[in-house]
């Protein structure tokens, strides 16, 4: 089982920057592939970027593509998303997701087996 903790959300203005981190426990980390998702107010929650267990692949939300980018650290049980170019419609709340199954880069919400509180991101224009 895996417990996940995101931090990292603030207010920020359009066109600046935040990072995300996820914090895992467990010592099977590098077996999950990990997502982050995200969800607006009174709006669904949508696939935002993942990442293979070992990092070298990486997938995106064609719309954050070249603006937010998914990093992981196994040794330190971290996964990160750096967000660049912020803009007011990336507010949302966002989740950290681990998914068991050895295919990367899923993007629905019922192909991921833990989640994460959320952390907050606003963007004020």
């Amino acid at each position: 089982q895996v417990q996940l903790v995101e931090s990292g959300g603030g207010l920020v203005q359009a066109g600046g920057s935040l990072r995300l981190s996820c914090a895992a426990s467990g010592r099977t980390f590098s077996s999950y592939s990990m997502g982050w998702f995200r969800q607006a107010p009174g709006k669904e929650r949508e696939f935002v970027a993942a990442i293979s267990r070992s990092g070298r692949n990486t997938y995106y939300k064609l719309s954050v593509r070249g603006r937010f980018t998914i990093s992981r650290d196994n040794a330190k049980n971290m996964v990160y998303l750096q967000l660049n170019s912020l803009k007011p419609e990336d507010t949302a709340v966002y989740y950290c997701a681990a998914d068991a199954s050895v295919v990367a880069g899923h993007r629905q919400i019922n192909e991921y087996d833990y989640w994460g509180q959320g952390t907050q991101v606003t963007v004020s224009s």
